[in-house]
């Protein structure tokens, strides 16, 4: 009989990676400041507006995702963890803060010769909240798409 150590996170995370045809600081620097990040940040035919940004450990970036369907959501991540141009950790709420909304995130920026490979993990409370984030807000594809939003905008830095 097997067993899952309290530190198995697998039944109960996304990972997305994904390469961008740009340099690790650059990436790091269009996730780590507001003036990128409402460019980009969301699935398509999101509006991102930032609220406030205190980008350090112990900091929150609060911001409001205007939905496709006319409806905001407001967002807001404790950043746990920072490490220039590695990684940003952080769990996610709202200012609630909301633990239906709840997670922690975790983005790894790694130099691939001049391009950079991201690996961007969310990890739920339990399998049950995973599979219920993937089914009422499709995190999954939304997590690619927000991707795919960076790696337009990423041609307008470069």
């Amino acid at each position: 009989m097997s067993t899952q150590t309290q530190t198995d996170t697998s039944t109960r995370e996304i990972v997305i990676s994904r390469v961008f045809d740009a340099p690790r600081d650059l990436v790091f620097k269009a996730w780590s400041s507001p003036e990128h990040l409402d460019h980009w940040w969301g699935p398509e035919g999101f509006r991102n507006e930032t609220l406030s940004m205190d980008f350090r450990v112990g900091g929150a970036w609060r911001y409001i995702m205007h939905g496709p369907d006319g409806i905001d959501y407001p967002n807001r991540m404790d950043y746990t963890a920072i490490v220039a141009p590695e990684r940003i950790a952080y769990d996610h709420s709202d200012d609630a803060p909301d633990p239906a909304l709840a997670f922690q995130g975790d983005a790894i920026f790694r130099d691939a010769g001049g391009q950079t490979e991201i690996t961007w993990r969310a990890i739920f409370a339990s399998a049950i909240e995973r599979e219920r984030h993937v089914v009422e807000y499709g995190a999954i594809e939304g997590g690619k798409q927000t991707l795919a939003c960076l790696a337009e905008y990423l041609k307008t830095m470069s």
